[in-house]
């Protein structure tokens, strides 16, 4: 790792959802950072992005909150989440709704999710960590098409998944991936509150699809994502689990 990024100061961003029902993740995210000798700082004031207000309709609901964002975090060389889906909205949204080019929006500029700061900057040659378990990844719609996790299947590309490269990282694992590589979920926050028979419907048909794959848990980089699919898993009792990826990375930490 460059020794100049061990100089650099990183703002950890742990989204709503996070800190109230998956804290495990938020856990997971800085130990790993740490362990990799980077010098991290969770600024303790901070709040939500302002992503449900805006995505309920109610953008100006969220601007108070995005300057408070922005404010919050102006000090650090990198912003980093565990959560492709706020960090997404950050980027794209921040500017816009703070009526800034993108250069004059601090959050904006300086964010990624913890997937590509590993990937794209961190770049480790390996983890401590062992999982001698078969994974089936899930590609999260905000990740592949917003963050750019991973080549969308609608589009002529070639194949790249940055979360694949990084478990491919850990000792015992073996990685897999549905059929319908970036199919969605179902979750989609409020759509699955508005049409809950379709999300419902959605979500059984990929976790089957996980499920076809022999893996014994669907990883991935969203927790709302995989929080959708264990519903379906709990409801139906079916013969797999969800587990964040980052969990895999610290398994031995």
């Amino acid at each position: 790792m460059d020794e100049v990024l061990k100089e650099k100061k990183i703002g950890l961003f742990i989204p709503c959802y996070i800190n109230a029902v998956y804290p495990d993740v938020g856990i997971a995210c800085y130990k790993l950072l740490c362990s990799l000798g980077l010098d991290v700082d969770y600024p303790i004031d901070q709040t939500c992005c302002g992503q449900p207000m805006a995505n309920g309709g109610y953008q100006s609901k969220s601007k108070h909150l995005a300057e408070r964002f922005d404010k919050l975090f102006k000090e650090y060389d990198y912003i980093v989440g565990p959560s492709a889906s706020c960090v997404a909205f950050v980027k794209e949204f921040h500017p816009q709704i703070l009526g800034r080019p993108v250069h004059e929006c601090h959050s904006s500029e300086h964010i990624y999710d913890i997937t590509e700061f590993l990937h794209d900057v961190v770049k480790p040659e390996k983890f401590a960590s062992k999982f001698p378990h078969v994974v089936s990844i899930h590609n999260s719609c905000h990740g592949v098409r917003e963050l750019g996790l991973s080549a969308p299947s609608e589009r002529t590309l070639p194949y790249f998944n940055k979360i694949r490269a990084l478990l491919e990282k850990v000792e015992g694992i073996t990685v897999k991936e549905p059929s319908r590589l970036d199919e969605c979920c179902g979750f989609g926050g409020l759509f699955s509150v508005e049409e809950p028979e379709v999300s419902a419907c959605m979500g059984r048909d990929k976790v089957n699809d996980h499920i076809a794959t022999g893996a014994e848990y669907i990883t991935g980089a969203d927790s709302s994502c995989l929080m959708h699919m264990q519903g379906v898993i709990d409801r139906e009792k079916l013969p797999i689990r969800t587990i964040h990826f980052l969990e895999i990375l610290t398994a031995n930490l």
